[in-house]
């Protein structure tokens, strides 16, 4: 008979057994975290937790969010434009009024002398010369006079016209804004499992950053250019990153934040596969257990970095510590992603990019 093999051995050939036969390890078994120490996806998840469903809603919401909110500031500040513009062109209408003023002035006290009989009364030819000259003089200025008052008037309703226009597309911006927000976090609120309220959830996560990084490039009218997973990953997932998320990176670091990262991943939902998307871990030997102490404080400043210069980076949102934060609606609780380490973010700070 042959000897009987330690539990660890049973164990081992158990799980070989059960990877030839195609069952799915259990949740929770060691086997299952992958390289990086983030656990495999599930069919209908992905390694940090949630659904396709919730990472699409998040998305479309915060996309949708930041385009409304470029639009919006945007008109404000072709709104001020127009102001600045419409309060010279009301100088220049009185200016004109005043002119206008004084021809009808003048008019009225001396009586309108007719052309033929100012003429007649010349008693040179020079005379006669002279005086039809000064009459083609006055009657020339007098119709600039005119005519610079009714381009003014012209212009002026025109700037009045665009100020509305601007003030129309602000409300609708902002009703956009609105149905984003509310689609965030409707998203949540279906996601998230109802659950105690500690501590880790109510505000501790709040960092103290203070660093600015550079703005990532722009289209001239303020968007965000579109980008694909175009250039190389740095990090040891390797793949590929955008440009953006490149950035983002390359200003963390520059901002002191050089633990482990981890960006592309080829499978699961959300940004990572789309090079968008980037883990940090807070410990300095990648991601472990739940992040405490200087390692806790770590990933409080490297989100508070992220969400200071989100209008820089193009940040979609941030998770970290059983929280996300969104550009239209702050931090919110994301209790719904599990309860390990890597699904709760309380091992790692997770940052997406437009």
């Amino acid at each position: 008979m042959a000897p009987a093999r330690p539990p660890a051995a049973r164990l081992a050939a158990l799980i070989v057994a059960m990877f030839a036969l195609g069952v799915a390890l259990p949740a929770g078994t060691a086997s299952a975290a992958s390289p990086t120490g983030l656990r495999a996806a599930a069919p209908d998840s992905d390694e940090e937790g949630g659904t396709p469903a919730l990472r699409a809603q998040l998305e479309a919401a915060s996309k949708g969010y930041l385009d409304a909110k470029r639009a919006l500031d945007t008109s404000v500040q072709r709104q001020q434009q127009l102001t600045t513009q419409l309060k010279t062109i009301e100088v220049e209408l009185d200016h004109r009024n005043g002119k206008v003023g004084e021809i009808a002035g003048v008019a009225y006290r001396t009586g309108r002398l007719g052309t033929m009989a100012a003429l007649l009364n010349s008693g040179t030819p020079d005379g006669f010369m002279d005086r039809a000259a000064t009459l083609g003089a006055v009657a020339a200025n007098e119709d600039k006079v005119l005519r610079d008052l009714l381009a003014s008037k012209d212009k002026a309703n025109r700037t009045q016209a665009a100020l509305n226009g601007e003030v129309t597309e602000q409300r609708k911006q902002v009703a956009v804004m609105a149905k984003r927000k509310e689609q965030a976090e409707r998203a949540l609120t279906v996601a998230n499992t109802p659950k105690p309220q500690t501590t880790a959830d109510t505000g501790s996560n709040r960092g103290t950053s203070t660093a600015n990084a550079k703005p990532a490039p722009r289209n001239s009218d303020g968007s965000w250019p579109s980008e694909s997973c175009s250039v190389n990953d740095p990090t040891p997932a390797n793949g590929c990153i955008t440009p953006r998320t490149l950035h983002a990176l390359n200003q963390a670091k520059a901002a002191g934040f050089t633990r482990y990262v981890s960006c592309h991943r080829p499978s699961g939902s959300g940004e990572h596969p789309k090079g968008r998307a980037c883990d940090f871990a807070a410990q300095k030997g990648g991601f472990g257990g739940n992040a405490t102490g200087g390692d806790k404080t770590y990933g409080n400043n490297l989100a508070a970095y992220f969400i200071r210069n989100a209008d820089r980076l193009a940040v979609l949102y941030v998770i970290w510590y059983r929280q996300i934060w969104l550009p239209s609606s702050g931090w919110k609780s994301y209790s719904g992603a599990g309860s390990d380490p890597s699904s709760a973010h309380t091992n790692h700070v997770h940052l997406s990019v437009y």
